[in-house]
């Protein structure tokens, strides 16, 4: 049975004189000042439960929302999560578990952890930034913005790698079919030991002739492995079942070899026409995983190359970030500036009256939009042909504000060394978002439980 709150808490040590048991007491603090956070994470929990006040007593969505915010603070897995709450007195105080408590699985941590949606947490940032307006630590005056890149949680993307990736997964699936469904016997055989030594012959060739032979063999042992798949694709679909859940189990089994082979054909695609054929592929039309397809090619000043997503920030003067858009593609920053300023009006009602953004941002449209929107000064870290007087009333605001704008720099270095900002660790496209957001509030909560404004 799911609920909000512990009705009784079990016996506990009342508090522990340490700094960071007073950081999590004071986030306490703000989560229990903003109860409505409960409601939204227990309608997650329940979205699919039919019978929410019957069976097994599970965990609260108090202890879930909590969990989540330990797991991004310290940077556990889930397996390191589940250890320390059964471990540390401090975070079983904090998740309000209870010292006789047997503690939770990894399992259900993840799987509870997972269900909190994207929304939800947005959501829940949007109450935190309230909060801190009603407190006086973040009033939305003065802005600051700049992108940065999260990675996915994907190895460095070669077409031969790929290629590897796709044999042995499709034949690993080939393998757990026959073992599993005693209706089925697929025959095929197992290339992936043959993938490999070809993939890492690409890796190793010397020129280009030797190179193009690897890869040629490759795709033929890959097309082999495709044919073995369809024919266990249509063995699944046309295969009748002891039993509905085998039948069931075999239909999702089918639907996730037909995504796989879609990934594959993507995968040849753009190998046959990089290697074979030496044409250029365009950056929204290559993949770079079949495991998280969803990641982008993120090429940052014709330098750095980055798989994953751009996500563009809005932070204040107290660090606390108000704002975050998760992009798809690789957008230009000048296209981002009008909607950051759109999306702070929506969370505070007003447009900031200063604004200092990167030289990325920085046009001639985009200052008249920002100040046909009522903003007073503009600065741009890099001028690009605009004077300083235009951007603002002064060359003192404008060095003060283009010093402002340094701020988000570290507020963007302590998200990604201390909350795991920086390679995004959840699978799937709506966990990258989830993610992302879950360690924005977590940051948030703990910049307020530092600045004091927990106490009412």
């Amino acid at each position: 049975m799911r609920k909000n709150y512990q009705k009784q808490m079990p016996l506990m040590i009342t508090s522990i004189d340490h700094p960071h048991a007073q950081e999590l007491e004071g986030i306490s603090q703000i989560l229990d000042d903003n109860p409505i956070i409960y409601e939204w994470v227990l309608q997650d929990l329940t979205r699919n439960v039919i019978h929410i006040n019957s069976g097994a007593e599970g965990m609260s969505a108090e202890q879930v929302l909590r969990a989540a915010i330990i797991k991004q603070m310290e940077g556990y897995s889930y397996e390191e999560l589940a250890f320390h709450l059964l471990d540390s007195v401090c975070y079983r105080g904090f998740c309000r578990i209870g010292i006789v408590h047997k503690g939770f699985q990894k399992s259900a941590l993840c799987n509870n952890i997972k269900a909190i949606t994207p929304e939800t947490w947005e959501a829940i940032n949007r109450i935190l930034v309230a909060y801190g307006e009603n407190k006086g630590i973040e009033k939305g005056k003065q802005v600051r913005i700049d992108c940065t890149v999260v990675s996915s949680n994907i190895h460095q993307p070669t077409d031969s790698s790929l290629l590897w990736d796709c044999v042995r997964v499709l034949t690993r699936t080939l393998g757990q079919i026959n073992e599993r469904f005693d209706e089925i016997d697929i025959p095929y055989s197992d290339h992936s030991k043959r993938a490999k030594r070809r993939m890492l012959g690409v890796m190793n060739a010397k020129s280009k002739k030797t190179r193009k032979k690897q890869y040629k063999d490759l795709l033929k042992v890959t097309h082999k492995t495709l044919k073995y798949v369809h024919n266990a694709v249509s063995l699944l679909e046309g295969c009748s079942f002891r039993n509905l859940s085998l039948s069931t189990t075999a239909h999702g089994i089918a639907e996730e070899l037909k995504r796989v082979l879609q990934l594959t054909y993507r995968v040849i695609d753009q190998t046959i026409r990089r290697v074979i054929h030496g044409e250029s592929v365009s950056s929204s039309e290559k993949i770079v995983s079949i495991f998280e397809p969803h990641t982008d090619i993120i090429v940052k000043d014709r330098r750095d190359t980055f798989y994953g997503h751009k996500v563009c920030l809005t932070g204040g003067a107290s660090n606390l970030i108000t704002d975050c858009l998760i992009l798809d593609g690789n957008p230009a920053d000048t296209e981002l500036s009008n909607q950051m300023f759109d999306r702070h009006k929506e969370i505070y009602g007003h447009y900031p009256l200063k604004a200092a953004l990167d030289g990325g941002f920085a046009s001639k449209p985009n200052l008249t939009s920002a100040k046909g929107k009522g903003i007073k000064d503009v600065c741009f870290a890099k001028k690009r042909g605009l004077e300083e007087e235009e951007m603002c009333r002064s060359t003192w605001v404008y060095k003060r504000l283009r010093r402002f704008r340094a701020g988000i720099e570290s507020g963007i270095s302590w998200l990604k060394r201390c909350f795991g900002l920086s390679r995004c660790m959840w699978k799937s496209l709506p966990s990258f978002h989830s993610y992302v957001w879950a360690s924005i509030v977590s940051a948030n909560l703990l910049t307020l439980a530092r600045k004091g404004f927990s106490v009412t």
